[in-house]
Order: C-alpha cells, then structure tokens, then sequence
C-alpha cells in the first residue's frame, strides 16, 4: 500500500501558511479535502504525491509559486490541462494553471488572447462561433500551455502548420520570478525557444494566437479494413492530397463499436481522422475521394461540421493506463505496412494501436531554424501506443512500443517532444537536433541558470 504523503510541518508548514495569505488562488494540501483530485493529472500511469499544490489565479501568483520553489527547494512542476507525464511529482510543489482560463477574441483582427488553463476543445469551439479556426492536436482536453510550448502537430498542420506557427506573442513568467512579453521583437530568443522548447524557460500564463476564416470544415472518421495493401495506400493517398486535408490513421484492432460490423471486431481496422479546412463541399469531397475508393468503408461519418465537432466527447474521470512512443519517418511502403500489423499482432496490450499522421504542407514550408521545433522536413511521424489495464504490465509494453518504434526507424533519428513518455531523457537529443539542442542550452542559461523548471523533457543549461 502506498505511504500517504505527508502534510507539511515545521518551517515549511509556516511557509505554505503564509504562502496561502500571499496567493489570489487555491494552496492544497494533503490534510485538504481538494487533494485527491488536485494532485491527479490524466494518465492512469502517474499516482504521485506532490507536498503542496497551487491553482494559480493570475500571473503574480505564478511568480510567487516560483519564489516558492525556489525558497523551500522543492521541486516544480508545471501543468496546465495535466495530459502530460511531469504535472504531478512526488513530495514536490505543483504549479497548476488550470484556473487561468481568459479568453478575448479579435473577431476583425483574426487574433486571440487566451490563457493557458483552456483546453483546445473549449478554444476551438469558442473561435469557431466567430467563424475562426487554429489548429491544436487531437485531442479536446488538452490544456493550451503544454501543448503550445511543444509545438502543436493537429488537424490542420497541412493547411496552416503547427499551432506554435500561429503564436504571436506571449507573456511569461521566468525563473527569476519577471513578467515578459516575448514576440518577434521583444526577447526573440524566448520567443524562439518556447516554439517548441517546451516548458524549459518559463511558465507561459497569455498566449497571443493568429486564427484564421473557417466557418466549417469537412470531416470526421472513415473506417476501412486493415489490410497492409489499405495502409500502404492509405499514406500514399495521404501524401497525394491536396495541403487542405490532413488525416490520422490509427491502425488498431477495432473496438465493438456499434457503427462498424460485428464480423470486424478484433480485427486490424483502419480507423481514420480526416479534416478538410474550408467549407467548399465538392472540393472536400474531391479530396476524400481517393480514402473512399481504398475499399469499401466500414464506417463513413464525413461530413460538414465545426471543427469544434471533430472532437469527439470525454469522459473527465477516465483515467487511463497507456504507453506510447514516437518518431518520425520519411517513407512507408507494404513491408512497413506489413510490419506495424505484425507488432500489433503480438502486442502484450488490451488494446495496442498505431498512428501514422501524414506531415508535409505548411509546416514543412517553415524553416527548420525558425523555431526550436526542428523536423520540418520529415514525411510521417508514427506513434505506437497501446491502452491497457494492469500497471504491472508496464514493463513488458513497453518493450514491446519499443520494439515497434525501433523497427520502424529509418534515416535520423527524429521525437515530437509532446509526445514523449517515460523516455525523455534518454530521448531529448533526438526531439532537438544538436544545433537546436546547443541554441536551447544557451537560452536556457540566461533564463533559468538554476534549471529550476526541470521537470520536463528538460534542456539543462550550458556551462
């Protein structure tokens, strides 16, 4: 059974005393009834302890939670939606943005000032009354800090790019406790790094996003037979369409769910996520036509909606216990085809699956230096997940999402640093290049010099 952490005393009791006088927001502990569902984030992997947690309410109390840490030297953590792995530390101090929710909309000016404890779901749907699209990633409870600073891969990265693209300006909190806004004028270097740097440099709380005219947009799931000849043309189609689609396929043994036939439950299933961005109906349609034609659909649910839409609902309890792993990939012909069915066929896993998302576009337009996100020129990235139900397997997944993702690899090495799990250490020069990584090191120097924004896919600052 696990020790149950314990509520701060002596010195710093009397810190977290007046630190609850100092702060506009919520100061939990572990004698408070709040803890339970403060201290968890969203993956059912992750059951941690922090000593004390702080629902910021605005900027000052971000600056003074870091004064905090700093003080007491307890490690920080930093979380905004809580879908990443570092948002929780044992014994640690928590700084949880979810409290920081404004949003202001520029209608005529096509921009928007948000905040970082939004999801992506609750931006979209709130830009999209206005007739007003961005693309974040995939999934609607996510919160905008963490996935900003990461880079943002979504349903419209053909069409407009990364979500970090589209980043204007934002205020952030440093080390040293200051307030700055940072854009392409003011503290540039900052502004290149937190484009996909990660939560290294600073603690984001505004946000300034370019949004662009998209009344509705064309899409939803498309659910094909999971043959090795499907997949191998699914891509090919993908790579062919026009930068206006983008496409997920998540090849996975298909779930009993009522729109697809009983006789292919169990069985490989190409469940696809395709968004045309623009409401001309027949050139959507134009555009699908080839994921159409693959093979018979088991499931066609393309239609014209909101972008908020194709967000499909959550269930804001669900918990759930999942590996995944990542890299990026220039090419995907039948043997590799053949090789993702065939990990799936042994996955240990209730559940394993495989994304392949089609990149390319307008994110590949962007110079590679332009920002700290570095793989604008690779092809496909590939993830391979699974869903499971006992942690004890963990191991034994693993090493099977390892497996996969080291027999998928070609050419150099390549992460998406949002998505990399348990293995960003080990992993973090392959999510920045070594340019990138020495230009991130020497930022990270005059920012934070004391690494106290550590708990992340973490950049130590260079000597």
């Amino acid at each position: 059974m696990r020790e149950m952490t314990a509520v701060p005393t002596g010195e710093l009791a009397d810190r977290v005393s007046r630190l609850r006088k100092e702060v506009v927001g919520q100061v939990i502990t572990p004698d408070d009834t709040d803890y339970e569902r403060a201290r968890m984030v969203f993956s059912g992997n992750i059951d941690r302890r922090p000593a004390v947690v702080v629902r910021a309410a605005d900027a000052a109390d971000v600056a003074r939670v870091i004064a905090f840490a700093r003080e007491t030297g307890l490690p920080l953590a930093v979380r905004s939606g809580g879908h990443g792995t570092w948002g929780s530390w044992d014994d640690g101090l928590v700084l949880d943005l979810s409290l920081l929710r404004a949003l202001d909309i520029d209608v005529a000016a096509r921009t928007a000032w948000a905040e970082p404890g939004l999801t992506a779901g609750e931006f979209t749907k709130a830009a999209g009354e206005h007739g007003l699209v961005i693309g974040f990633g995939d999934t609607g409870s996510v919160g905008l800090g963490g996935l900003i600073v990461g880079g943002g891969v979504g349903y419209l990265v053909r069409r407009y790019g990364l979500t970090i693209d589209n980043l204007l300006a934002a205020d952030v909190v440093t080390a040293d406790g200051e307030l700055v806004r940072t854009d392409a004028d003011n503290h540039p270097d900052l502004f290149w790094a937190i484009r996909g740097g990660g939560g290294n440099f600073g603690v984001v709380t505004r946000i300034q996003l370019r949004l662009d005219p998209v009344p509705k947009v064309y899409g939803g799931m498309l659910v094909l037979p999971g043959t090795a000849e499907v997949i191998t043309a699914f891509v090919e189609a993908a790579k062919a369409a026009p930068d206006e689609l983008s496409t997920i396929a998540n090849i996975m043994p298909s779930p009993p769910l009522p729109f697809v036939p009983e006789e292919f439950h169990g069985k490989p299933v190409v469940m696809a996520e395709l968004v045309y961005c623009g409401d001309d109906i027949e050139a959507a349609e134009r555009a699908v036509a080839p994921f159409r034609k693959l093979a018979t659909p088991l499931a066609d649910m393309l239609k014209a909606m909101p972008l908020a839409d194709i967000y499909g609902p959550e269930d804001p309890e669900r918990r759930p216990i999942t590996v995944a792993r990542n890299l990026f990939i220039d090419d995907f012909d039948l043997a590799a085809a053949k090789r993702v069915l065939e990990f799936l066929g042994s996955s240990p896993a209730t559940w394993p699956a495989a994304q392949v998302r089609v990149l390319g576009g307008a994110m590949a337009r962007v110079p590679a230096d332009a920002t700290a996100f570095a793989h604008r020129n690779r092809e496909i990235m590939v993830v391979a997940a699974a869903v499971y139900d006992d942690l004890a397997n963990t191991p034994e997944i693993w090493q099977w999402a390892t497996d996969f993702t080291a027999a998928m690899r070609q050419g150099e090495d390549g992460a998406y640093v949002n998505f990399l799990y348990f293995d960003s250490a080990e992993r973090v020069h392959e999510a920045y290049p070594e340019a990138t990584y020495r230009r991130l090191a020497d930022i990270k120097r005059r920012y934070d010099p004391d690494n106290v924004f550590r708990l992340n896919v973490n950049i130590p600052p260079s000597q």
